[in-house]
């Protein structure tokens, strides 16, 4: 057997396959579960560089349920508010989540959202808009194996 053919199939199974399988977590068919690394603010006044995800209402670490298509908090999170997933998209390599959330009762505060999530990183760029306020948030998912709800 000639081992100088076997190189480029080795390559291949330790290059390639390993980014297959990795970017098969990021596919809408497994939970995730996520974390904030950095929010902005933009309303007409200024932009507001490292907002706290609890001043807003987002939760610092949190679980997308496909399933369910429910977008939840983490159980330590302060922020308890579940939001509904409306829509899911694949476009290119990346999947998309939209939906729209009411807010605080008696309060203006209703926005609608988006979710970007990289199939082949796992980075999450989620944007969303209101009344005169707009949110740039960047963080990243893992799968998440053990879900529970």
């Amino acid at each position: 057997m000639d081992l100088r053919r076997l190189g480029p199939f080795f390559l291949f199974c330790v290059c390639i396959m390993p980014q297959t399988a990795f970017s098969g977590d990021f596919d809408g068919s497994k939970p995730l579960a996520g974390s904030v690394d950095k929010i902005i603010e933009i309303n007409t006044q200024k932009i507001i560089n490292d907002v706290d995800p609890d001043a807003v209402g987002l939760p610092r670490n949190f679980f997308i349920d496909f399933k369910e298509k429910k977008l939840r908090p983490s159980k330590d999170s302060l922020v308890r508010k579940t939001s509904k997933i409306y829509r899911v998209e694949h476009i290119e390599n990346k999947l998309i989540l939209q939906g729209v959330d009411e807010g605080v009762e008696s309060v203006d505060d209703g926005l609608a959202w988006s979710i970007t999530i990289s199939k082949k990183t796992g980075k999450v760029v989620l944007s969303a808009s209101g009344d005169g306020v707009a949110y740039v948030v960047f963080g990243t998912c893992i799968p998440a194996e053990n879900y529970q709800k």
